[in-house]
């Protein structure tokens, strides 16, 4: 069987994976289900946390004639959830029930230390007993397959051999991204990276990184961009894949030059007709 969760396949393969954030409504995975982003981040942090409603979101999200062109049982784009529990809460049940409806990874905000990173990828995993092979993190996921397995395509004990993190299991499907946010998880990505096994990758949070450093959202600053800097070398010297929040038309090019692997950018609805119409009635 292919690879199931596209995020994966194209890291793996020494490529570049491509998503963007999306709200956790059936409207938005409609409008993006049949566009050529690896992945989705369906948004939970920011947005309200509605288990049901994130369930039908997965369901619209499916497209029968692209899994039927493709010949693959893979969703396009590959779903994701971004949780709405920082690191330091511990939350594990809604990566639990994400996981449960479907979802093909969680991403983790505000992670700060090596506990909370340990706690994040062992939220993800299915418990086994210490002698097992890749015991660690020791796994915290309640057992219940039924709805993932059927949404993956799979049978249960299919689902099972598949349902672990990559690429600590490198035949896992399951993506655990963490959040570095401030000068906290900053100065402890190296020991996360060197104690935690399983993280799939990181992911820079500008917004609340620039709040930290007394410069909000001004995502070009010096400040910021040493922090980034100092991100992007811890990751490059751990093996570890970075992922850019927020690539644009404008900076796409120097995203990639400076060794983001996982670009996320945001859609752009754009009113042509609108606009035109406006201006050559006087109205713009």
């Amino acid at each position: 069987m292919t690879r199931l969760n596209s995020v994966i396949g194209a890291l793996e393969s020494g490529g570049h994976a491509f998503a963007a954030f999306a709200p956790p409504e059936p409207a938005a995975a409609l409008d993006l289900a049949t566009s050529d982003y690896d992945g989705l981040v369906f948004e939970s942090e920011h947005k309200p946390w509605d288990a049901t409603t994130l369930r039908d979101t997965l369901q619209y999200l499916l497209n029968r004639r692209r899994i039927f062109e493709a010949e693959t049982l893979a969703p396009s784009p590959t779903p994701l959830v971004r949780v709405p529990v920082n690191g330091a809460e511990f939350g594990q049940w809604h990566a639990k029930q994400a996981l449960d409806l479907g979802a093909y990874g969680i991403v983790w905000p505000h992670i700060s230390t090596v506990d909370e990173a340990r706690n994040a990828v062992a939220a993800c995993r299915y418990p086994r007993l210490p002698e097992a092979e890749r015991f660690d993190p020791p796994g915290l996921r309640g057992d219940a397959p039924a709805a993932a397995a059927r949404y993956w395509g799979i049978s249960n004990t299919e689902y099972y051999a598949k349902a672990d993190v990559w690429p600590l299991d490198p035949d896992g499907e399951i993506l655990a991204v963490i959040q570095i946010e401030d000068q906290l998880g900053i100065k402890n990505l190296p020991d996360i990276l060197e104690q935690v096994p399983g993280i799939g990758l990181i992911l820079i949070g500008e917004g609340d990184l620039s709040q930290e450093l007394g410069i909000p959202r001004q995502l070009d600053h010096p400040l910021l961009n040493e922090a980034r800097q100092r991100i992007v070398r811890i990751c490059d010297d751990h093996g570890v894949v970075v992922g850019h929040p927020h690539v644009t038309a404008s900076n796409v090019e120097q995203v990639l030059d400076e060794g983001y692997r996982f670009l996320m950018s945001a859609p752009v609805r754009s009113y042509p007709g609108l606009e035109l119409g406006r201006k050559l009635t006087g109205r713009s």
